[in-house]
């Protein structure tokens, strides 16, 4: 069973030096150009979901698990009632299911996002398995995209083609990253793709909360 944004255990977050106390969303704009047929197809390629389809826990564990930390907080302050700790813990569970319904609804809508970087350098499922929070899986996203949340605001902006080459062509794109640039995503795609330049700049003035 899957979803982004269960369980984010306070030890996952903790295990990532890099993580900062709150995400600052970074503004970027990337231009892609090369030939036309190679744009065209990165373009094609780049398009999916904008989500990332992670796995978590059972549900009937994870309740569990939230019901006793509501009875008995690890940090040892007074505990909710039996019954408090119980309806709380239905609703976080209930709150879970509905994150996970529409992760995956738009996992299988596919192409609304124009520069999806899972689309690109999709997660491993053994990654996937590990939920967003795993110190195993943050280092991987780290080390293969540079950033460990999807692009936010992802758009497709007006470019022009490079009238200095012969059926070249242009496309430019604007998003948010968490935190950083993805530079190691940037390095791959241009290993992968090597008759097109990316062309990135991040935008630190207009950093966001």
């Amino acid at each position: 069973m899957s979803v982004a944004g269960a369980a984010t255990g306070a030890e996952g977050w903790a295990a990532d030096p890099m993580a900062l106390p709150s995400t600052d969303w970074l503004r970027h704009t990337l231009a892609v150009t090369g030939p036309a047929e190679d744009v065209a197809r990165l373009a094609a390629a780049a398009e999916g979901s904008g989500v990332i389809p992670w796995f978590y826990p059972d549900l009937d564990t994870m309740e569990e698990d939230q019901r006793l930390a509501l009875l008995r907080p690890p940090d040892g302050s007074p505990g909710l009632p039996p019954a408090a700790a119980r309806v709380l813990a239905r609703q976080l569970r209930e709150a879970v299911a509905r994150r996970h319904e529409q992760v995956m609804a738009a996992a299988a809508a596919g192409r609304g996002c124009a520069f999806d970087l899972h689309a690109l350098l999709p997660v491993p499922g053994a990654i996937l398995r590990r939920g967003p929070a795993d110190p195993a899986a943050r280092a991987w996203m780290r080390a293969q995209w540079g950033v460990i949340q999807p692009l936010r605001r992802v758009e497709r902006l007006p470019g022009s083609g490079d009238g200095r080459r012969r059926r070249a062509a242009r496309i430019d794109y604007g998003f948010w990253s968490a935190d950083w640039t993805p530079w190691a995503a940037i390095s791959t795609l241009r290993e992968a793709w090597p008759h097109l330049a990316f062309d990135i700049r991040p935008q630190y003035d207009d950093a966001r909360d």
